[in-house]
């Protein structure tokens, strides 16, 4: 049955009901991992089976099935776009100074990578929210300041830009930027280089249509992060302009497979511990290194035809016959296996000196590759020979080149800061922590001396380069690529990082400040949780529970989460250093490493010393391990005796073909897997997508806690819009004002977020983003809120320039700092954080409230509250010894030269403007500070403090509001 709608619900269906049951049934296991989460446990166990479902069917099917066009949602603006054939060329020409002559030889050719089908056309597609799109289009800069290039993930070999849409969607609601993925060729059909030619021409792309890369981060996952390791070290290598930055979700770095977590059964992931393994087709498996010995060997002679050798079709003889019937059981295994101590076994392994042709021996002597991509390793006692090809992304003689592998790369030094997001329950984790150590530590990190490149090479290129700024984030216990359950609260806490560190990147490389998207007030995510425990529950369906809270209701024994023996000693996770999606910290020693459990919170990672994949043998990275080979060979045999029909058929008809002849390219050996290496003239296009309704309800899933936000950020809008249309009244002293307590609000508009509100005079919004920086203005300052990243990676204060708007008119309300004590007394420190709670339930300190001065001070107060700057107080004659220059006002400031006072305050009535002229104009609309005390509010508007009244709160008010709120009075 093909791979469609159809056929997977039929095979997940089941699958997703006994994970239900077994999930409420057992759930004493899971308390203190994130399959806690229903939604988590029924996602993962979802691409588990599915997977494992597409192992029966071929390569050809899957990569059909996740191809297929889904909708795009009615909120996201797409745009599909051609990269030229000058940007191909150009990097065409990159990629091969990056192979030099020695790696064009190896990869095969200058020219096969770079044919297409006829009517083909690399293309790419931008995401963005339409709501940034308007907004962009309209703004000074409609290119757009901030850009993220991605490249999806799929084991290089499936996947496409419509199944990841839904990730790059959340990506740029997040960040507020536009994203752009190529639609890069796939393995097998197109092995490497394909798609790194590809990505790296979608780089060009942007460069030449005037993107400055300062504006330009690099995203992937799984394998889309190891191809954008490779584009960023090419782009180094080869002197073209850097991005501002990348971010790596869980990337896979080595194909070796040499890391201890690759040993481990992966119970808490979702990727196959053996590998991918797929039903024969003529796309995979290739023939294999038995075939093609075979078919160099064959007799007559080889002659060519078309540019490709081609095999005498003479008789063979019954001798021969009789071999190939007894080769055929090496041939549907794939492998063999022979005792290690026997001689002619032993000499496999001889020094590299003493081996003749197209043969590598490691200088350990722990593997060999041998002609047509056989590998040899001595492994438990035995040699083991692998025949079939193991990677459908590269032959086996090209694992270890570092543009496949980056692990292996000499150096990770000199690239833009990354972000390294690591799963810790993944097998592929151990790679991805050492790749972080790497790049911040070039020099003690080296790879071993391979088949590509030399012990002095690897040296030379170490040396070159500086320590690259590295933020790694290892989350407990979590799959591969976790944002890919994007409906989860681990993917939530995921995204917001990636949001910080993206716009900090931006940030650091324009010398600027970038706003991000902080929809905590009105974005909820998944409640379902399955601990015991009450406060445990409610830290699963709210933020609001302090980790104390938490830690208090565990045993001691449960208080520290491992990420599965990530270290070699566990420890417990000590103190919380932060929480996900916090500025960053300061880099040391070129590094931010952080443990993140599925609660957000952040720990501090063990030292690498602690951390078995920091602590590998040189000559043991690259090697082919005893636990993946063993794993492979098991499940290899169990699938090719399966389909051990198929797949001798298969063989066969690659053989015959290959004896025919084929078109091909003069002098060039494309890999065995390479569709332009066998094809045949007038091969019919591509088949346009159709639509896919299991992949349309997939990323529906995912779609479905944007979709949810964006909903509640509309209702709050038109509900805020409603509110100031008509403001609800009550009388205070005679003054209309409107009332904007949160009770009331929660009862007029049930479905919308209850808005944080610090007084009754206004909605104030923490941080508001500036004209500047923002693509839109919002209506609501009560819905979702924008965080202002600065290059230094801290939240940052607006200053008197970003709250007062230029032009006259009523200003925004902004809360621009904490209650303040007057000089000389020290300021208390209190985080920004502490704006995120009502002031009813903030603690008021009484040394907050300003002792009374002796004349001398410039700094004015109201209220009991200083404020934060000085003013020069003069300009009539006795005018500075008339009053106390604390004690004065905005309101009472002459707006034109500051020279003068005036104790009028209405807008448009008529002030003196210099005391000795006596010359009077219209006042304009002045920005005053003003406190918005408890005596206040209840008709004390002389700002006088009654006892047990606590202080008001400063923020940002016009005269021009507080007279159309409140009516003029000074």
């Amino acid at each position: 049955m093909p791979v469609n709608t159809i056929s997977v619900a039929t095979a997940v269906t089941p699958t997703v009901i006994e994970t239900y049951i077994r999930h409420y049934l057992n759930r004493k296991p899971l308390k203190q991992k994130p399959t806690a989460h229903i939604s988590y446990h029924e996602g993962l166990e979802l691409i588990r089976k599915f997977l494992y479902y597409a192992s029966f069917h071929t390569v050809d099917e899957l990569q059909a099935f996740t191809s297929q066009w889904v909708p795009v949602p009615v909120w996201v603006h797409t745009q599909d776009v051609e990269i030229t054939q000058g940007q191909l060329a150009k990097s065409a020409d990159y990629i091969q100074k990056q192979l030099g002559e020695e790696g064009v030889r190896q990869v095969g050719g200058k020219t096969w990578w770079q044919w297409r089908r006829d009517g083909s056309h690399l293309r790419a597609e931008w995401v963005e929210m339409k709501k940034d799109h308007d907004a962009r289009k309209k703004s000074a800069m409609p290119k757009g300041q901030r850009i993220m290039l991605y490249v999806h993930g799929g084991a290089y070999f499936f996947g496409s830009v419509d199944e990841h849409r839904y990730q790059l969607q959340r990506h740029a609601r997040k960040l507020k930027a536009r994203v752009i993925a190529p639609r890069y060729r796939l393995a097998p059909q197109y092995p490497f280089p394909c798609g790194l030619y590809d990505c790296l021409a979608t780089y060009l792309y942007l460069l030449e249509n005037k993107h400055d890369p300062n504006t330009i981060v690099l995203a992937g996952d799984s394998a889309g992060g190891g191809m954008v390791v490779s584009l960023l070290v090419t782009i180094r290598d080869q002197g073209i302009p850097m991005p501002a930055g990348a971010i790596l979700i869980s990337p896979w770095v080595d194909l070796t497979h040499s890391f201890p977590s690759l040993g481990g059964e992966g119970k808490l992931d979702y990727i196959p511990k053996h590998g991918f393994l797929h039903k024969p087709s003529m796309s995979w498996p290739p023939p294999n290194a038995d075939d093609l010995l075979a078919y160099d060997r064959s007799p007559g002679g080889v002659q060519k035809v078309g540019g490709s050798p081609r095999v005498s079709m003479s008789r063979r003889s019954k001798e021969e016959k009789e071999a190939e019937k007894e080769a055929h059981k090496d041939r549907v295994r794939g492998f063999s296996v022979e005792n290690a101590d026997r001689p002619d076994a032993a000499a496999l392994l001889q020094p590299p000196s003493l081996v003749k042709g197209e043969v590598y021996v490691s200088p350990s002597g722990l593997y060999r590759i041998g002609p047509k991509g056989a590998v040899a390793a001595k492994l438990d006692g035995e040699l083991i020979t692998i025949k079939d090809q193991i990677q459908m992304y590269a032959p086996n003689h090209m694992l270890l080149h570092p543009l496949v592998s980056p692990a292996l790369q000499p150096s990770l030094g000199g690239l833009p800061p990354l972000l390294i997001q690591v799963g810790g329950g993944e097998l592929l984790r151990d790679e991805q922590v050492y790749l972080a150590h790497k790049a911040a530590a070039p020099l003690a990190y080296l790879p071993p001396p391979s088949n590509h490149q030399t012990a002095l090479q690897i040296q030379e290129l170490a040396a070159r380069h500086k320590p690259t700024n590295v933020q790694l984030q290892v989350w407990d216990d979590l799959c591969h690529v976790a944002p890919t359950l994007s409906f989860t609260r681990p993917a939530k806490y995921m995204y917001r990082s990636i949001a910080q560190f993206g716009a900090w990147a931006l940030a650091r490389a324009q010398k600027t400040s970038i706003d991000i998207l902080d929809d905590d007030s009105i974005s909820f995510v998944s409640t379902g949780g399955s601990s015991t425990s009450s406060a445990t529950t409610k830290a699963d369906s709210q933020d609001d529970l302090s980790p104390e809270d938490i830690k208090l209701t565990m045993p001691r024994s449960a208080q520290h989460v491992g990420f599965e023996s990530v270290s070699k000693q566990q420890t417990d996770a000590g103190p919380e250093v932060g929480k996900a999606g916090d500025p960053l910290p300061p880099f040391e020693k070129h590094m931010i490493r952080q443990r993140v459990d599925r609660h957000g919170r952040i720990y501090a990672l063990p030292e690498a010393k602690e951390l078995e994949a920091c602590n590998m043998p040189v000559e043991e990275i690259g090697v082919f391990k005893s636990g993946p080979v063993n794993k492979w060979m098991k499940a290899q045999q169990q699938w090719n005796s399966k389909f051990a029909k198929q797949k001798l058929k298969v063989q066969k008809r690659r053989m015959q073909d290959m004896q025919k002849g084929y078109e091909g390219f003069d002098d060039e050996t494309p890999p065995p897997t390479a569709l332009a290496g066998r094809r045949i003239k007038g091969m019919k296009p591509e088949k346009k997508t159709k639509r896919s309704w299991g992949m349309s309800m997939w990323a529906g899933w995912g779609s479905k806690h944007d979709q949810a936000t964006i909903d509640r950020e509309e209702k709050a809008d038109a509900a805020a819009l409603e509110d100031e249309a008509n403001p609800p009244t009550q009388a205070t002293n005679g003054h209309a004002e409107p009332v904007t307590d949160g009770a009331a609000e929660a009862n007029a508009a049930p479905s919308r977020p209850a808005r944080k509100s610090f007084t009754r005079k206004s909605r104030p919004t923490l941080l508001s983003p500036t004209p500047s920086h923002t693509g839109s203005h919002t209506p609501s300052r009560s819905r979702s809120r924008s965080r202002t990243v600065t290059d230094q990676g801290q939240i940052q204060i607006p200053t008197l320039e970003t709250l007062a708007p230029s032009n006259p008119g009523l200003a925004e309300a902004t809360v621009i700092a904490p209650e303040r004590r007057a000089s000389p007394l020290p300021s208390p420190t209190i985080a920004v954080s502490d704006f995120d709670h009502d002031m009813d339930s903030r603690p008021q300190s009484p040394e907050t409230v300003v002792p009374e001065t002796d004349g001398t001070s410039t700094r004015p107060f109201r209220g009991g509250v200083a404020y934060p700057f000085s003013l020069k107080v003069g300009g009539g004659e006795g005018r500075a010894h008339e009053r106390n220059a604390s004690m004065v006002t905005l309101e009472s400031v002459d707006v034109a030269d500051g020279s003068g006072l005036s104790e009028e305050v209405g807008v448009g009535e008529k002030v003196a403007v210099d005391g000795a002229s006596g010359e009077e104009k219209d006042r304009p609309a002045v920005e005053r500070f003003e406190t918005a005390g408890v005596g206040e509010l209840n008709g004390n508007v002389d700002g006088e403090k009654k006892e047990g009244e606590r202080p008001g709160v400063e923020r940002f008010e016009t005269a021009q509001e507080v007279l159309l709120t409140n009516g003029n009075h000074s």
